[in-house]
């Protein structure tokens, strides 16, 4: 079977950028939130209560996760030619948009809120299912030589989060390391894959076709 590869379509580009840009800004507004927030604990507090109440800076946490999650959805539909066409691929996608209207209605349900735990719920389970699904999106595709195994990793690292956050001893992580635990491989993902992304090379001159990125005649 023929591999496709190494050029994208130019708005594959600037997808991996957004999915970089996104998540970079939504780490540096956790960082900052957290400084500013007397005696949080990385290991017993959750992340979301960088947005609740007793959070000094809980508007940039909120606005920051809302920004987080559009530019998420931006991302990974902008991005969706340099995956194979498939199943799969649709599926990895569509879950990475569910992630992120998940993420934008944790920053508008804010914690405390009785919508807030199913928006974190919906946006954990679907961006470790997403990881995997791209993973497989990925077969056989040389513009992803090097990051399959990653994406596939990630996404199995998301769900270890998950269960040792629903254990009653989280292997001494805390309640917030294994929060943590679930939400980096999604994160890191976004900016190591949008970066890749945002530096191949593109097409010139001929339409490509929008699932297999394959070329095609003018």
């Amino acid at each position: 079977m023929v591999s496709l590869g190494p050029l994208v379509r130019k708005e594959v580009r600037l997808g991996g950028a957004f999915l970089a840009v996104g998540s970079l800004q939504f780490i540096a507004a956790m960082v900052a939130t957290q400084l500013a927030y007397p005696g949080y604990s990385d290991s017993q507090n959750a992340v979301s209560d960088l947005g609740g109440s007793h959070s000094p800076w809980a508007l940039l946490f909120n606005l920051s996760i809302r920004v987080l999650g559009i530019l998420s959805i931006i991302g990974i539909l902008l991005i969706r030619s340099a995956l194979r066409k498939g199943l799969t691929a649709r599926l990895g996608v569509g879950l990475i948009v569910l992630a992120g209207l998940g993420a934008v209605g944790v920053g508008v349900f804010t914690e405390g809120n009785s919508w807030h735990a199913s928006f974190a719920a919906l946006t954990f389970v679907a961006s470790g299912f997403g990881l995997l699904f791209l993973a497989l999106g990925m077969l056989r595709d040389t513009r992803w030589d090097g990051y399959r195994l990653f994406t596939l990793l990630a996404g199995l690292v998301t769900f270890l989060g998950l269960e040792l956050l629903r254990g009653p001893s989280n292997l001494g992580l805390g309640p917030g390391g294994a929060e943590r635990l679930v939400i980096a491989p999604i994160l890191l993902w976004g900016i190591i894959a949008g970066i890749h992304l945002a530096r191949l090379p593109v097409y010139g001159g001929r339409a490509v076709n929008a699932w297999s990125g394959a070329a095609e005649p003018p």
